[in-house]
This record gives structure tokens, C-alpha cells and sequence, in this order.
């Protein structure tokens, strides 16, 4: 494709829906980026680059790998979107949706630039950190945007699970920008993050399981039932708490330990009533408390490794 055919596809979509636009437009724009995912993605890279025992890192490469996990983070959330618009019309939760509300035309131009950011965020990477960070970059947006969305959400119960991988990759790039030998402490955070994931997500699965369900998409409690999926997260926390504590046997600090040990027994204390009461209020609680277990955990991981 020439340079002025790629334009002309990519203008009407895409610089035609926003150029000239009031700020609510901007605002629907930057609604596909799934931004507040994504700084939350950014700040597990950051921990992997403080979790590195001796890693050296300059300025601009933290800020250069801080932004470029967002920058594909937000491509591949917005790829989600751009394939998910028909069944997020499904769901009240997802139908206002700039895809899904018909606020924004799906056409091919978002797809080139989504590509674009990408493809941007992975080469600015290479080329100021290192390529083996910039390899975890692309795995963590490849991860989300095309093996959960496209390959396992409408196939299998496990999709998330998988999914939860690209959280790990980010944690990864962060340690590989850090130091390219990649030690236990990184390894060990990419493991939580990766047993994260699904209890977080199956939390909130079960407060919305009627949805799912009527878009088609077969998550935990969808298939085998609220109750069951409630003890499956239930479990599924208890290992994710335990993990999260490995670290304090590889060298990570009382900091770290204290902030492991109350996030998940927060955490574990809202999954066991969610076991008890499999419910839409003890599963949102137990989606909340995930959120409140992993900011503690990597809060703890920054504080601990500046005590060092």
C-alpha cells in the first residue's frame, strides 16, 4: 500500500472523526486506549525495573519503557474494542463503548493506527532500552490483543488465564530494561501478576455473569456455575497469596513482606466470603480487593527496593 493510499484510508476514520471535534469527541477517542488499564500495566513494568537487585537504568529509559508499555497496552485495548464491538453492544456494562455505541466507526484506518502506536512503542523500546525488553512489549500487547481476543475469549472458560500473561510481559520488560539477566525477585513478580489476573477477573465475571452470558462469552461462571467459579477464585487467591510471599526468601524486604501479607489477606478475606456468598456485592467486593492487593503489593516493591 502507497503512502498516499494508506492516508486516504486512515483520514476518514480516524483524523475525520476527531479533527475539529468538541473535547467530549477527544475524551471517546481516548476511551479506547483503556488508559487506567493501561497506567496499571505501566506501573507493573515499573516494578519490574525496581524489583532487579543492582539493575541500572537511566532516565529516559525508565520513561521510555514506562511509555511504550502504555503506548501498546492502549493499541492492543483498543483492538479489543475495534473486534469486540458486537458483543460489547450486548452488555450494559460495555455498550457505551465508542465502537459499540456506533459513537465511532470501526473502519479499517483505527486498524493502521493501532498498528501504528504498536508498532511505535515497541521500536522506541529496541532502540533507547534494549531488544530484549522491547520483545516483552510486543509479547504483552500480542498476548492481549490477538491470543485473548481473538484466539481464547470466545472459545474456552481459561481465556483469561492465558490472558493474564500480559501482565507478566510487562514486569518482564521492565526487569530486562533494568538488567537483562533476569533474576528470581522479577521472575517471581511476573509469576503474581500472571495468578492475578484470573481471580481478578473471574470476580467480576460473576457479578456480570448474566451478561457474559447473554453476549455469548463463556468466562468461568458462565460454564460451570456462580458457586463453583466463587471457590475456584477463592483457591486460585490463596496461591497467588502465597507466591507473593516467595519473594521474602530471594531477598526482598520487610516492606515488601508487609505490604504482600495485608494486600492478600484483604484480598483473601473478601474471596472467602465471595465463597461463602457467591453473589453480585461479594464479587464486587472481591474484584475491588484484587485491585487494592496488587497496588499495595507494587507499592511495596518501589518502597522496598528504594530502602535497599
Amino acid at each position: 500500500m502507497t503512502q498516499r493510499s494508506l492516508s486516504s484510508t486512515v483520514a476518514p476514520a480516524v483524523v475525520g472523526a476527531v479533527a475539529g471535534a468538541p473535547p467530549a469527541r477527544w475524551r471517546l477517542v481516548l476511551s479506547l486506549f483503556k488508559l487506567r488499564i493501561g497506567v496499571l500495566i505501566m506501573v507493573t513494568a515499573l516494578a519490574g525495573m525496581a524489583v532487579v537487585p543492582g539493575g541500572s537504568v537511566s532516565l529516559v529509559q525508565a520513561l521510555v519503557l514506562a511509555l511504550s508499555v502504555l503506548a501498546a497496552s492502549g493499541a492492543a485495548g483498543a483492538f479489543n474494542q475495534y473486534v469486540e464491538a458486537d458483543s460489547d453492544r450486548l452488555m450494559p456494562r460495555t455498550r457505551q463503548r465508542a465502537f459499540a455505541s456506533g459513537a465511532l466507526v470501526p473502519h479499517t484506518g483505527w486498524l493502521w493506527l493501532i498498528l501504528g502506536i504498536a508498532t511505535l512503542a515497541v521500536g522506541a523500546a529496541a532502540w533507547v532500552v534494549n531488544g530484549l525488553a522491547a520483545l516483552f512489549v510486543a509479547l504483552g500487547a500480542i498476548t492481549y490483543a490477538l491470543i485473548y481476543t481473538v484466539g481464547l475469549k470466545r472459545r474456552t472458560a481459561w481465556n483469561i488465564v492465558v490472558g493474564g500473561l500480559a501482565g507478566s510481559f510487562a514486569v518482564l520488560a521492565g526487569a530486562a530494561a533494568a538488567s537483562p539477566q533476569i533474576g528470581p525477585l522479577a521472575l517471581l513478580l511476573a509469576l503474581v501478576l500472571f495468578l492475578w489476573t484470573p481471580p481478578h477477573f473471574w470476580s467480576l465475571a460473576i457479578a456480570n455473569q448474566a451478561e457474559y452470558a447473554a453476549a455469548g462469552v463463556p468466562m468461568l461462571p458462565v460454564v460451570v456455575g456462580s458457586a463453583r467459579a466463587a471457590r475456584i477464585v477463592h483457591g486460585h487467591a490463596i496461591a497467588l497469596v502465597a507466591v507473593s510471599l516467595l519473594p521474602l526468601f530471594f531477598g526482598a524486604g520487610w516492606v515488601y513482606g508487609l505490604g504482600a501479607a495485608l494486600g492478600g489477606a484483604h484480598f483473601l478475606r473478601r474471596t472467602a466470603a465471595l465463597a461463602r456468598a457467591p453473589e453480585r456485592r461479594t464479587a464486587l467486593a472481591a474484584f475491588f480487593a484484587s485491585m487494592v492487593q496488587l497496588s499495595a503489593l507494587l507499592a511495596a516493591v518501589v518502597v522496598d527496593a528504594a530502602l535497599r
